[in-house]
């Protein structure tokens, strides 16, 4: 879409490739070429890719107007770049956390990863760039910027969005534990300490916390705002719900779920199933907020891998690519779980085997497989294996 669109004048927001084609509008070289490409499904929806991810394609079309592979070539390199940004600011988080600087490399040097991201063009790549880049500032108390980078970071895919709640601890509780700390140097001012500071302090980080979000949010929107016009939220909001309620791909507890409708009403209920799943992992994602401890770095990455399990855990769609998340987000914390499933991933695989079935003909004893790994893992870690005393989170 970014090359069809972003420097021939037209808003990527408003139009879909096959609109262009069924007009008899070919704006661009090798517009042809490109719609066979992506495939009669793609072409048909109108793009969910937010600016920054309209930014890689535009530099790419800047750089190879007429070539497909042009383009691809520069595409690659952005996302190559970025892995460099994600290896200076990961190892250099890492060496702030005292954990070994190596475990970046369980990332950057990922088969995976430079398979999915850097060969098949998915931006994830760009996106962690800039989360792990946003973290890192964050650390160093540069949480002003570190909300701009977010924001950019959620310009490039919008699922750092479900991090948001989970900054609250390290606003607000965080200074508490910092204060408590303080009270061991001092035993004269410990009880004044304890009796008015705390109060002040979680007022205080409370405020930081609403500043924190409110740059966020309002930088994600100046990006956007570009591209507003009341049919763009239209097509937006439809393009982006697609992922609930319509598409299905190398689920797990969706496809349970799916096929206990079956039994009980003889149709699939994506539908009802895709609107009630947004709810559950938002009370999920309050519910690890408030109630877990996320007061150190450590522990917020972890909230955060935690959170985005258990969407992919639950969603309607799993596509390969959207593990690269967790796999960095991993590095940061004791669990591997999230390496094993970028090995068994390529399981997954197998459904592309017929691409012109919008159901990728799934065989889901495959599926089943891959999850029955992942899963195997994912519980051994968390409800059987001791916890690290170095990493404890």
């Amino acid at each position: 879409m970014g090359r069809t669109h972003d420097l021939e004048g037209f808003n990527p927001y408003l139009y879909t490739v096959t609109s262009f084609i069924n007009n008899g509008e070919l704006p661009v070289a090798q517009a042809q070429e490109l719609h066979e490409g992506m495939g009669a499904l793609n072409a048909s929806h109108y793009t969910n890719y937010p600016p920054i991810n309209q930014l890689c394609f535009a530099i790419a079309a800047l750089f190879a107007n007429k070539s497909i592979m042009g383009a691809v070539i520069t595409m690659r390199l952005l996302i190559v770049l970025a892995d460099f940004g994600t290896l200076y600011f990961g190892k250099r988080l890492l060496e702030k956390l005292k954990i070994p600087s190596y475990n970046i490399f369980w990332y950057i040097l990922n088969p995976f990863i430079i398979i999915e991201l850097t060969g098949n063009l998915h931006f994830e790549g760009v996106m962690i760039f800039f989360l792990i880049w946003s973290l890192y500032l964050l650390y160093l108390g540069k949480w002003q910027w570190a909300a701009v980078v977010l924001a950019l970071s959620v310009s490039v895919k919008l699922i750092p969005l479900l991090f948001l709640p989970l900054f609250f601890q390290w606003f607000v509780n965080r200074n508490v534990t910092t204060i408590v700390n303080r009270e061991n140097l001092s035993a004269q001012k410990k009880e004044v300490t304890l009796l008015v500071t705390p109060y002040k302090n979680r007022k205080h980080g409370f405020v930081k916390l609403m500043v924190f979000y409110t740059l966020t949010i309002v930088t994600t929107l100046l990006l956007f705002a570009p591209f507003y016009t009341t049919e763009f939220i239209h097509n937006y909001s439809n393009t982006v719900a697609l992922w609930f309620q319509n598409f299905e791909f190398n689920a797990s507890i969706y496809y349970i779920a799916r096929e206990i409708g079956y039994w009980f009403r003889g149709y699939n209920e994506i539908a009802i199933i895709g609107k009630i799943i947004p709810v559950v992992v938002i009370c999920v994602t309050l519910i690890i907020t408030f109630y877990r401890k996320n007061n150190t770095m450590v522990e917020l990455i972890t909230a955060m891998l935690f959170v985005l399990s258990f969407y992919y855990f639950t969603t309607t769609t799993v596509h390969p690519w959207y593990v690269a998340t967790l796999l960095i987000l991993s590095v940061f914390t004791k669990y591997k779980f999230p390496l094993v499933w970028s090995c068994v991933i390529i399981l997954s695989y197998l459904a592309y085997v017929n691409l012109n079935k919008a159901d990728k003909s799934e065989n889901l004893w495959i599926i089943a497989l891959e999850y029955l790994i992942v899963y195997g893992m994912f519980f051994w870690e968390v409800c059987i294996k001791k916890a690290p005393r170095t990493l404890e989170a």
